[in-house]
């Protein structure tokens, strides 16, 4: 996604948890538990996007910081310009279960789980 959204001369961002372990960013920038980082080549130095961690040395303000941040920590990464991009799951959320299969019982209803109503996350 990051390639797609520089190759399309956009500004690649990514939004991080900054509440999980091992999340090193400067932390008078985050709010509500996270920080909304550019991740574009202009605004970052040494920028390495691993399988593991998303490493790079960018400014805050005028101070240069050493930013580190584990994958489980991304929610997702956009373009600036649009907002299009992906939106992952949040890390340490289980996978969803399969349904039951329906049984009958001896009434002759049926003993179908109510189901929850789906949620939407908005990223600006």
């Amino acid at each position: 996604m990051h390639e797609w959204i520089s190759d399309s001369d956009q500004t690649p961002h990514i939004v991080v948890d900054a509440s999980l372990q091992g999340v090193e960013v400067p932390r008078q920038y985050v709010q509500g538990g996270k920080i909304i980082l550019n991740v574009s080549n202009s605004a970052t130095s040494n920028l390495s996007l691993g399988n593991e961690v998303v490493r790079f040395r960018a400014r805050f303000g005028a101070v240069t910081h050493d930013v580190l941040v584990p994958i489980a920590a991304v929610l997702g990464i956009y373009a600036r310009e649009t907002g299009q991009g992906m939106i992952f799951s949040e890390a340490d959320a289980p996978p969803p279960q399969p349904p039951a299969a329906p049984t009958e019982t001896p009434s002759g209803g049926s003993t179908e789980p109510k189901r929850a109503k789906p949620t939407l996350k908005v990223v600006k």
